[in-house]
């Protein structure tokens, strides 16, 4: 589906994230599932994303990351210990781990085997730099990579989350909180899955520790976020995603969404694939001014935002609402049509009212 010779791309957390909070989407679900760049696919469809981490962003994130982690991992565990697990003794010349193995798959074995050896050693902090977890996606495999997992002193594990926007007085931006514990949830779930084939199976924590630059400097600070309610919507969002094999089963033979196609014939093998846009989607989806485009086109009211789409029931274009609410079509009994018609009733009442003042105030003059 990728095309000769196109590397697969990752499906890294903050997809999977996206993808959880629209499960409808099976456009983003086979093409996230088959390693599909949607970037370089939207710069051909003629609708480029701005979606994505600036470069200068990038860098500067990961010299901060590497702040964090200096010393073999001092400064994060002491922000693990003080956040998390105060109780505990202090984090002295903690094992790190080489998690290195050819492949994706060969890393997650690997991590698998650290994380048990650190739960059998009672008593001690390990630090595992950028593991490599396996999870289970509408039957087809994703391999993610957190940032670090700890191990506890009492065999409990904890995501480590690091971004390099501030915390200002100790809070930081609500929004980017929120994206930064929907990914982490999805660690979690992955590390779940791990602990699970372990007998006793550990306990994987679900506050994770938040790492931030602290107010305008480079100096480290974090925040422990529970996650419960987000990995809870994670997990039953992803168990209602479709089976890549019945999407692909429903797809024209040998299509193909490869870049280099015609630009007639990439479009038509987009759209063979049905999608489910939202305005969301522009925060979280390089496809996404391609495909409001083509829901604009169609009237759909899933541009007008999924609370909207959701109060309109069986209507599902413009058309169809407005003819609903001229009373030129729709079941007069359903809830939403009978809403649409009030609607119109009093907007018609609220416009003859407004138009019967003006007429008043020109008369007087």
């Amino acid at each position: 589906m990728r095309g000769p010779d196109v590397p697969a791309k990752a499906l890294d957390a903050r997809a999977l994230a996206a993808l959880a909070a629209n499960p409808g989407c099976r456009r983003r679900a086979i093409l996230d599932g088959a390693g599909v760049d949607k970037g370089s696919l939207a710069d051909a469809l003629g609708s480029p994303s701005v979606f994505g981490q600036s470069q200068f962003a990038f860098v500067r994130g990961n010299a901060f990351e590497a702040r964090v982690k200096a010393d073999g991992g001092a400064e994060l565990l002491r922000l693990v210990r003080e956040k998390l697990d105060r109780g505990a003794e202090p984090p002295a010349g903690a094992h790190v781990p080489d998690l290195s193995a050819t492949g994706p798959e060969g890393r997650a074995a690997r991590t698998a085997l650290a994380l048990r050896e650190a739960t059998g050693t009672p008593g001690a902090w390990t630090l595992l730099d950028h593991p490599m977890l396996a999870l289970d996606v509408a039957g087809s495999p994703a391999f993610l990579e957190p940032d670090a997992v700890v191990v506890h002193p009492d065999g409990s594990w904890t995501v480590v989350e690091i971004k390099s926007f501030p915390m200002l007085d100790g809070a930081a931006d609500p929004a980017k909180v929120g994206a930064a514990a929907r990914q982490a949830a999805v660690y979690v779930l992955a590390l779940e899955r791990v602990a699970a084939r372990l007998d006793p199976a550990p306990q994987v924590r679900h506050r994770v520790l938040l790492v931030c630059p602290k107010d305008f400097s480079n100096l480290p600070t974090a925040s422990a976020v529970d996650v419960r309610k987000q990995r809870a919507v994670t997990d039953r969002q992803l168990a209602r995603l479709t089976r890549l094999e019945d999407i692909a089963d429903a797809l024209p033979e040998g299509v193909c969404f490869s870049p280099e196609l015609p630009a007639e014939e990439l479009t038509a093998a987009v759209e063979a694939v049905p999608a489910a846009y939202a305005p969301e989607c522009l925060s979280a989806c390089e496809l996404a001014f391609h495909c409001r485009a083509r829901s604009r086109e169609t009237g759909a009211v899933t541009a007008l935002g999924r609370p909207v789409r959701a109060e309109l029931g069986g209507l599902s274009t413009v058309d169809d609402v407005l003819a609903a609410a001229r009373g030129e079509a729709g079941d007069p009994d359903d809830p939403a049509v009978a809403a649409l018609r009030r609607a119109a009733e009093l907007r018609a009442e609220a416009l003859a009212t407004a138009g019967a003042g003006t007429n008043g105030v020109a008369g007087c003059h």
